[in-house]
């Protein structure tokens, strides 16, 4: 996709805006320009203002009008997210009617269209997203599907490319969507080699869901059971048995098994294994053995290789 002219991203900033939703993105391709790549970044306002406030508080100065500008296929727009009761404001969604046509033209045009979290919200409203298969923040992926029927929403995946709409998560995941353009561009190793200046190390892809296993199963208030996912996580090359996790929390083994489902939803040694196999999937992904994997899981390789099996059904096509 590499061409002699040059790429340009254009990043919309508009008022209440998330401010990490448009700076990592920015970041991203700042750090690629430093390694070389021909990207010029403009940023520019969604309302033609020169200067906006962001949902933090922190003003966002020398902004450029949208109008100004005409795009092609070189260019890219990155609509990041911003505070939702200005998303749901009919007024404000009125007073958007010229940049939406804008945003039709530009795709017209040929350019490429990225939102970040709830700036899939703008992109649907401009009409972008009909038929289009895309994802936004968890959060709201009930409401999306009921105000934009037309498009093809998919519910637990970090970014989507439907043609020459991109469209993530949310938050960090602008930051994987960012990588995921530059590796698109230049090539993956350039990619990762940009993903560890930013100390990304472990990228994650369009086939990861949103939320991390290790991020999940932790929506209480039960200490004794965080202690114990805690130490699970932490120490996932070890031989675990439920009679030490018991005494770190100064319970019974029955005790806590009973607690421990109660609390999740899932027995300890279903949790076990969703570590594990989301540690294998990204350790696998990086270009590590099976052997080294199943190490690091505190696993044998045949133990590993049918855990995998056993769970193939979530696995991405680069690993089933």
């Amino acid at each position: 996709m590499q061409n002699d002219q040059g790429y340009r991203v254009f990043f919309i900033v508009p008022p209440e805006v998330h401010l990490l939703d448009v700076s990592g993105p920015i970041h991203v391709f700042y750090e690629a320009t430093e390694y070389g790549a021909d990207i010029e970044s403009v940023f520019i306002s969604i309302n033609n203002d020169h200067s906006i406030k962001s949902s933090a508080g922190i003003g966002l100065n020398n902004l450029k009008p949208y109008s100004n500008h005409q795009l092609n296929q070189n260019d890219f727009i990155f609509i990041p997210g911003l505070d939702a009761r200005l998303i749901f404001d009919e007024e404000f969604q009125k007073s958007m009617n010229p940049f939406f046509e804008w945003l039709q033209i530009q795709r017209n045009n040929g350019a490429k269209i990225c939102s970040v979290c709830t700036g899939a919200y703008l992109l649907a409203f401009a009409g972008v997203m009909d038929d289009m298969e895309c994802t936004t923040h968890w959060k709201y992926t009930d409401d999306f599907r009921k105000r934009f029927p037309k498009s093809k929403l998919h519910k637990d995946r970090l970014f989507v490319k439907d043609g020459s709409i991109y469209s993530s998560a949310g938050i960090s995941s602008g930051i994987d969507l960012a990588l995921y353009i530059i590796e698109e561009l230049y090539g993956p190793f350039f990619a990762t080699k940009i993903a560890k200046e930013i100390v990304v190390f472990l990228r994650r892809t369009e086939d990861d869901p949103q939320l991390s296993v290790f991020l999940q199963y932790r929506n209480h208030i039960e200490n004794r059971i965080h202690k114990v996912q805690d130490h699970l996580a932490q120490h996932l090359s070890d031989k675990q048995k439920i009679d030490d996790l018991a005494v770190l929390v100064h319970m019974s083994p029955r005790n806590l098994t009973r607690l421990f489902k109660k609390t999740t939803g899932i027995t300890i040694g279903e949790y076990h294994d969703k570590l594990r196999i989301e540690r294998a999937m990204q350790l696998l992904a990086n270009g590590q053995k099976v052997d080294a994997v199943s190490n690091l899981c505190g696993l044998s390789s045949n133990q590993l290789r049918s855990l995998l099996k056993k769970h193939s059904d979530i696995l991405p096509s680069t690993l089933s």
